[in-house]
């Protein structure tokens, strides 16, 4: 599915991978990760030809998916969200025509029309349409859609809903390899849940960056970690990768300090040398050498995450009600997210949004 030789991405001027070479088979699962700015989201939009490498070949085999971070459908607003999933499989066109075709039935109900019209359902039959539909709205649907939103258009669906949306798309398209970039961003946990599942049955190559690489634990075959511009492969499950490299870590730390504690003994014991004799003096020089040599091939210990610790001085003490809302709405250029909601916030309460 896809094959990568000697790869180097460059984001404005900085190198974010170096002489990377991997494979993708069919039906591997594989987990990119690393810290945020690490160069994922980079890496994946060269892979899906969004942008060009600064060095390397990349053979791509079969078709491709991919969805970015915040992906929009690329669609007229007119489109319904049904026509746009089913333009993953190039059926959107043929369902618009049989809608328009129905709509004349209502006025025209001439035996020329009605032939039409049977004859443009059948082949839309024969392509798998009708099935077709109820899979797509059965991805829409598992991604958080609701079913009464699926037939409207995209015009009118909120931003959110037109991410599932273009998300919905890709997946059924069935694409031999899915590149997906945090695809659970803005789901809630039930659509997660139903997204990992569908990868984890999904028969074509998948690579994903994700925060919730853990709902696919056990479908995960292997794990690129992305890591001051090189990329490590772990073969074996998410968790797995989680505890070889712990151990990997904990053993590169150990080196480093045992390298460095070396250089050091060796630089003081040159410099205590250099002063003495020349025959000193000479050894000295050499011993110096000898750790130049030791600092250009030195381990570097792997960067710990900071824990950021706030601390937050004792408030003095409010009234009983501390915030109230009375009919508030929200939407973002679309339909309302929310309306007419009502609510008090009294001092020393705990509210769960969901």
């Amino acid at each position: 599915m896809l094959q990568v030789r000697g790869l180097a991405v460059d984001v404005v001027a900085r190198r974010m991978l170096a002489d990377a070479s991997f494979t993708v088979a069919a039906g591997d699962k594989v987990g990119l990760v690393g810290r945020n700015g690490a160069g994922k989201t980079s890496l994946l939009r060269v892979l899906a030809g969004e942008d060009d490498p600064a060095e390397g070949v990349i053979l791509r085999r079969g078709t491709l998916g991919y969805v970015p971070q915040n992906p929009r459908p690329r669609a007229e607003a007119e489109a319904t969200a049904l026509t746009h999933v089913l333009s993953g499989k190039g059926l959107d066109r043929a369902a618009t025509r049989l809608a328009e075709m129905h709509l004349k039935l209502e006025t025209d109900h001439s035996t020329a029309m009605i032939e039409k019209y049977s004859e443009a359902e059948e082949r839309y039959r024969h392509a798998g349409g009708y099935s077709a539909e109820s899979e797509a709205r059965r991805i829409a649907t598992g991604l958080g859609l609701r079913l009464d939103r699926v037939d409207l258009a995209l015009g009118v669906l909120s931003g959110g809903e037109r991410r599932r949306v273009e998300l919905a798309r890709v997946l059924f398209a069935e694409a031999d390899l899915l590149l997906l970039d945090e695809p659970t961003n803005h789901l809630d946990t039930d659509a997660k849940t139903w997204l990992m599942e569908f990868l984890r049955d999904y028969r074509g190559a998948v690579i994903v960056v994700s925060h919730d690489l853990g709902l696919l634990d056990r479908s995960i075959t292997r794990v690129l970690h992305l890591d001051a511009g090189r990329l490590i492969e772990y073969r074996g499950t998410y968790s797995q990768y989680q505890a070889a490299r712990r151990l990997e870590e904990k053993r590169m730390t150990s080196l480093a300090h045992r390298q460095e504690a070396e250089i050091q003994r060796l630089s003081l014991l040159a410099e205590v040398m250099r002063r003495q004799t020349q025959k000193r003096a000479k050894q000295a020089r050499s011993i110096f050498t000898r750790v130049e040599r030791m600092k250009a091939a030195r381990v570097v210990a792997p960067r710990r995450e900071r824990k950021v610790k706030i601390s937050f001085p004792e408030p003095p003490r409010s009234g009983r009600v501390v915030l109230h809302g009375s009919g508030l709405a929200k939407g973002y250029g679309g339909p309302l997210v929310f309306r007419d909601v009502t609510f008090g916030v009294e001092r020393q309460d705990r509210l769960l949004v969901m």
